[in-house]
């Protein structure tokens, strides 16, 4: 009993020596947990998302990534400790806020020695550890491995392929025909000297984030069920500038689906009596079953529109980028039609009141109708620069501005030296004298090739990635020289009716 009494009275004594934070730390997380928190403490995070049975299915059903690696292991394993650090280096590229190629691979990780999983590891016939999995992440909900190496949904990644951080990029790289390598980085824009330098590199990535605001903007407009009679007009026009212009391939797609379906979500009819928006089971409406640029959109990133700080930049930064990279795609006969549906748009469906109404009164100064999409472009670039104008000021004086990207007038002499009439003009001067011809030269330029020439990079790839497998799995399931007479007369109808949906869609979208 004295015993006893003497090893209380040294837990006693002890615990003041333990640091602060580790009274914080919940308990049932484990020893593993609380020696990781106080010796790396919360600046050096992991990267790859631990996953137990109670999580597992969810988190592959709501990520927005391509693909996902499982990483099956025991912590009390050495090796599986020796190999943490690898894993962490790859997961890095993928995983996180801060991802350098952000949407495109889960990296994910399971402890077998946890009781809760056992019966998750058997399901995949874990073996040996560290054990890694590669699959689409819907294959991974409710599935598993029996242990053969057949040709699957889910492969295993063998221990050589999968040893050392640079042969798991190489094997990563190979199935995707990609080139990603460990001392990738970010076009971190805090490395910046200014964060309102934005250099030409930097907008490259803007597609992702132009795909992001469209996304989170109709995410907006149906949970705060913005569709009314009175709006609706306004949302279709906008849809069609978006499947005409959108500098987004699967944007346009998604957009021209929800126009497709459009009077059967929400039939001009029944609201005439209803005076409200339809609702469907989940009370988000019929657009709540729609992506508009795709399930695999990354969400949360914001690559050329991350702030320094999780309350700046972001959306509003991506909804600019995304006007002007339509003004710069419209014709001069589109121009006027272009001008009002983005007034109109805005005043309607952003809902920061003095944003909107602000944005509102500088389209309510325009007298005359522009009859080309040049004075569209610069009318759109002013008007982005008095915002910032505004902003500044009030930012400064609130002192709520985002320190490492003030607002400032744009584009900046580094950017663009030629839009400048005077050289040693001082950029931030009340009234600068700018040579429009190079304005406009320079916005169409930066909006329009190098705001989609990474995604037109990428997007030839996956194109090129799919025709191979397709014709890979075609030589291997069949050894047919000819296509069978009924398949081709299939074939044929069915692209006779697909012809005749498409000239209906059209003519009704001109009729509107």
């Amino acid at each position: 009993m004295s015993s006893l009494f003497n090893l209380l009275y040294i837990l006693l004594i002890s615990l003041p020596l333990l640091p602060p934070s580790a009274s914080l730390i919940n308990p049932t997380a484990g020893s593993r947990s609380l020696l990781r928190h106080i010796t790396d403490g919360p600046d050096h995070p992991d990267y790859a998302l631990d996953l137990s049975l109670t999580n597992f299915d969810q988190v592959f059903k709501d990520t927005p990534a391509t693909y996902a690696i499982v990483e099956f292991f025991a912590h009390w394993c050495p090796a599986c400790r020796n190999y943490k650090p690898q894993y962490e280096k790859v997961a890095r590229l993928f995983n996180g806020a801060n991802a350098v190629h952000p949407g495109i691979i889960l990296m994910t990780r399971v402890d077998c020695a946890n009781k809760i999983n056992t019966k998750l590891c058997d399901k995949f016939s874990v073996t040996h550890y560290p054990a890694l999995y590669w699959a689409p992440p819907s294959k991974f909900v409710g599935g598993g491995w029996n242990g053969k190496n057949e040709k699957g949904d889910i492969r295993p990644i063998s221990v050589d392929d999968a040893r050392t951080a640079d042969r798991l990029l190489k094997w990563i790289n190979t199935q995707l025909g990609s080139s990603y390598s460990l001392d990738d980085d970010k076009y971190e824009n805090d490395h910046l000297p200014h964060s309102n330098v934005s250099d030409p590199g930097q907008i490259a990535r803007a597609i992702y984030d132009v795909e992001e605001a469209t996304s989170f903007a109709f995410d907006v407009i149906v949970e705060h069920k913005m569709i009314k009679p009175n709006t609706r007009a306004t949302l279709i026009k906008f849809m069609q500038l978006m499947v005409a212009h959108h500098p987004s391939r699967r944007c346009r797609r998604g957009t021209a689906d929800i126009l497709v379906n459009f009077d059967d979500l929400y039939p001009s009819s029944k609201w005439l009596t209803d005076k409200h928006e339809p609702e469907d089971s989940t009370g988000h409406g019929p657009l709540g079953k729609f992506d508009i640029c795709g399930k695999e959109v990354p969400r949360g990133y914001w690559m050329f529109c991350r702030g320094s700080r999780n309350d700046t930049r972001g959306f509003s930064c991506g909804l600019w980028v995304l006007l002007h990279s339509l003004s710069v795609r419209v014709e001069d006969g589109e121009s006027q039609i272009a001008f009002t549906t983005t007034c109109d748009f805005i005043h309607q469906f952003f809902i920061c009141e003095e944003c909107r109404q602000h944005f509102y009164d500088m389209c309510s100064r325009v007298s005359t109708p522009f009859s080309n999409s040049r004075d569209f472009v610069l009318w759109l670039w002013t008007s982005h620069n008095e915002v910032n104008k505004r902003l500044k000021k009030t930012e400064e004086s609130l002192k709520t501005a985002d320190p490492k990207f003030p607002k400032t007038i744009w584009p900046s002499k580094r950017l663009c030296p030629s839009c400048y009439n005077d050289p040693n003009q001082n950029e931030e001067s009340s009234s600068i004298d700018w040579d429009s011809d190079e304005v406009y030269k320079f916005i169409t330029s930066y909006y329009g090739n190098k705001l989609v020439s990474l995604y037109k990079e990428k997007d030839k790839q996956n194109i090129q990635m799919k025709s191979s497998a397709v014709s890979e799995e075609v030589l291997q399931s069949t050894n047919a020289l000819v296509v069978p007479a009924g398949a081709a007369l299939a074939i044929a109808v069915a692209s006779c009716l697909f012809g005749a949906l498409a000239c209906f869609w059209r003519s009704r979208q001109k009729n509107r």
